[in-house]
């Protein structure tokens, strides 16, 4: 198939360091091609991809230092879209709804993933406005707010199976991975490592956003020593900081539309302990790839529990459940019946 992948522009295609979405469509876009697919993606000049590139501005917005207005590469992206989609079989956005209005006024199928949280209420009134937009949710339970949405499927994601690999080494710490901000919630983490009596490593990106946050709860909680605040780290350093550790903590307070650090702690061996909002449950296997438990003593209780789970069984179950090989066969699937729906006379070659 002709596929089009269009992408964010705020991080590269895959990112530097933090980027849960556009690592997400690297994965795909790079799988895609392997399977033999003519794909273009749509993303900031500065990507890397086997795919054909096409760049709508030079750099990650959020890098660019002269930028002042971070909708005029947006109206460029869109634009380009609009002049290409003739080229596609199938047009698969990655962008929320922003293309909606261009995309349902010309010709080619295209299909929505939803990468962030749809909990919000003005949100209800823009999809009831698009009632045919096809929409893929990352798991069943991000779809809940917008029960009259057009949504065609499930994908949860996945990863190459060679990223992150288990790692022969002691596990003698927790991890924190991702993002610091309330609703990821890295003070519960550092009170359950304190309670344990283990260090804490925190590996995670502060936006400008959270600055205020991390400053004023989160920074009186490090102290050098038992926690340990390391900054944003890239796909390089996962695999040893993962496998260092005895568990990774997920003790969010929002509803987690999927969670991408759950899978890439399982890649590696690593068991999460995890609350039991949005995406969890359906991601985390309890008591085989971690537990979900319900407060912070409960989290505690389970650190003593970790020797019951096996690195090799977790690993196996990233393996069966969520590879990028399992994730591009999802799409192709939602991608051909899309296409067939719009275009009945298509032919769509595998």
């Amino acid at each position: 198939m002709r596929i089009a992948q269009i992408a964010p522009l705020t991080e590269s295609v895959p990112p530097r360091t933090y980027g849960g979405t556009e690592r997400v469509v690297s994965y795909l876009t790079e799988e895609l091609v392997a399977m033999g697919h003519d794909v273009t993606l749509f993303a900031s000049g500065d990507s890397v991809t086997d795919a054909k590139l096409a760049s709508a501005w030079p750099c990650a917005l959020r890098f660019d230092t002269t930028l002042r207005d971070q909708m005029a590469p947006l109206c460029l992206l869109l634009e380009l879209i609009a002049r290409r989609a003739h080229e596609f079989d199938v047009l698969h956005c990655h962008l929320d709804y922003w293309p909606f209005s261009l995309l349902a006024r010309q010709p080619t199928p295209f299909l929505t993933t939803l990468h962030g949280r749809l909990d919000l209420p003005e949100l209800t009134h823009v999809y009831d406005d698009f009632p045919h937009a096809p929409l893929v949710s990352i798991s069943d339970a991000q779809r809940r707010p917008l029960p009259r949405a057009n949504f065609i499927g499930t994908v949860h994601h996945g990863l190459p199976p060679d990223l992150l690999t288990p790692r022969s080494m002691p596990r003698d710490y927790l991890a924190f991975l991702g993002r610091i901000c309330p609703e990821k919630s890295p003070d519960r983490a550092i009170r359950i490592a304190r309670q344990a009596g283990l260090k804490l490593k925190i590996a995670a990106k502060v936006d400008r956003a959270d600055r205020e946050y991390f400053e004023t709860t989160i920074r009186p909680m490090i102290d050098g020593d038992q926690i340990e605040m390391i900054g944003e780290i890239g796909d390089a350093e996962k695999p040893a900081f993962l496998s260092g550790a005895k568990a990774m903590l997920l003790p969010i307070d929002w509803p987690e539309p999927f969670g991408l650090v759950m899978i890439e702690a399982m890649a590696c061996g690593t068991p999460t302990i995890a609350f039991p909002a949005g995406s969890v449950p359906e991601v985390i296997d309890h008591g085989v790839t971690g537990y979900i438990v319900h407060d912070e003593t409960a989290a505690v209780a389970a650190l003593s529990r970790l020797d019951s789970l096996s690195p090799v069984a977790i690993r196996a179950r990233f393996e069966e459940r969520f590879t990028a090989r399992r994730m591009a066969e999802d799409y192709i699937s939602l991608y051909r019946r899309v296409a067939l729906r719009s275009r009945p006379a298509l032919r769509v070659v595998t």
